[in-house]
């Protein structure tokens, strides 16, 4: 009675943007003041975002490259096979059809010497 709401997936994300060169910025060693750690934090966990990322998209990358190598591979082994078995039936096909015409002209001359005899007796 009342309507379902199925949510939509969330849309990817981009790659996260880190600035090349970053100025300025002295690191968590000693000598940095107090507000340039936070500073560097915030870089820090920005790249490692962007290196996960990055990680994640190629592992992603290789997953499917194997999926659609594996796809590939069955579609050409059904080929393979379905083509195997094709050309048995047409073999059968061809062997039967030259079995029916070696048969046919021998039954052509049973049953013509039968109607040839059938019309003697009368």
């Amino acid at each position: 009675e009342k309507p379902v709401i199925i949510p939509e997936k969330p849309k990817e994300r981009g790659v996260p943007v880190v600035p090349d060169f970053v100025r300025n910025v002295m690191g968590s060693s000693a000598g940095a003041g107090s507000g340039e750690f936070h500073v560097y934090r915030h870089l820090r966990r920005k790249e490692y975002a962007r290196q996960k990322y990055m990680k994640e998209k190629g592992e992603r990358e290789r997953l499917d490259n194997e999926y659609h190598k594996k796809l590939e591979e069955n579609r050409r082994e059904a080929e393979n096979k379905t083509a195997k078995k094709r050309q048995k039936r047409q073999k059968k096909k061809l062997k039967e059809r030259s079995k029916s015409k070696k048969m046919k002209p021998t039954n052509q001359l049973q049953s013509e010497g039968t109607e040839s005899s059938n019309s003697e007796t009368e």
